[in-house]
C-alpha cells in the first residue's frame, strides 16, 4: 500500500471524519441546505479529518520513519491530496445523507461543487497549518478568511460574485461555462495551494 491510500485510510477512517459527518447532517437536518449555518459550517468540518496530519507527524516524530518508507514527494502528495479528498467526501456524504433524508431538491445537480469546495477549504487549512506549524491557525485561519470573502461580497462587492464562497457552493448567477466555471475556479484555487503546500513541506522536511 503506497503512502497515499494509507493517509487516505488514516483521514476517511477516523474519528474526527465520523465527527465531522455527523455534525454537518445535524445542521443540514437542523437548518438547510440553503442556509447561512451550513455555509459558514464548511470551512472548518472539512478540516477535521486531516488537515493537521503533517503537524502531528512532525510534532511527533513520526515522520522520520515515514518518509523513510515513502520518500519526500510521495509523503507530501499522499498527505496534501488525502485532506482535500478526505475534505470533500464528509462535505458530500453528509449532504447526501441528508438529501436521502429530506429529498431537498436544491442538491440535486451540486455534488462537484460540495465536494470540490469542501476539499478546496480543507486544504487551504493545511496550507495554513504548514506556514504557521500552529493546529489552531488551521482550524480557525480557514474560517476567517472564509468570513472576510464574505464580508467583502456583501458589504463591498455585491457585483463581484466570483469572490463569494456561498456562490462555490450553490450559485445563484450566471458564470461564463455554467457550474463548470465554477469547478474551473475552486479547482484551480486548489492546485495553487496544493504548489505552496508542497514546496512549504518541502523546505520543513530539509531540517528533519
Amino acid at each position: 500500500m503506497n503512502s497515499f491510500e494509507i493517509d487516505l485510510r488514516r483521514a476517511v477512517f477516523s474519528g474526527r471524519f465520523l465527527i465531522g459527518l455527523v455534525i454537518q447532517i445535524a445542521i443540514l437536518y437542523i437548518s438547510g441546505f440553503k442556509s447561512d449555518l451550513y455555509y459558514i459550517s464548511v470551512p472548518v468540518l472539512c478540516t477535521f479529518p486531516y488537515s493537521t496530519a503533517w503537524l502531528q507527524d512532525y510534532q511527533s516524530g513520526y515522520i522520520k520513519p515515514y518518509l523513510q518508507r515513502s520518500g519526500t514527494a510521495s509523503y507530501i502528495m499522499g498527505k496534501i491530496l488525502a485532506c482535500g479528498i478526505s475534505g470533500g467526501l464528509l462535505e458530500t456524504a453528509g449532504c447526501f445523507i441528508f438529501y436521502l433524508i429530506k429529498s431537498e431538491e436544491a442538491l440535486k445537480n451540486g455534488w462537484l461543487l460540495i465536494f470540490m469546495s469542501g476539499m478546496l477549504w480543507a486544504v487551504f487549512s493545511a496550507t495554513l497549518a504548514a506556514i504557521s506549524e500552529s493546529r489552531y491557525i488551521a482550524f480557525g485561519g480557514s474560517f476567517v478568511v472564509y468570513y472576510i470573502l464574505v464580508m467583502l461580497h456583501e458589504r463591498y462587492f455585491k457585483k463581484l460574485y466570483c469572490i463569494y464562497p456561498y456562490e462555490w457552493l450553490s450559485p445563484e448567477h450566471t458564470w461564463v461555462f455554467g457550474i463548470q466555471g465554477v469547478v474551473i475556479l475552486t479547482m484551480a484555487i486548489t492546485i495553487i495551494l496544493i504548489f505552496i503546500y508542497y514546496e512549504v513541506l518541502r523546505r520543513c522536511i530539509r531540517n528533519v
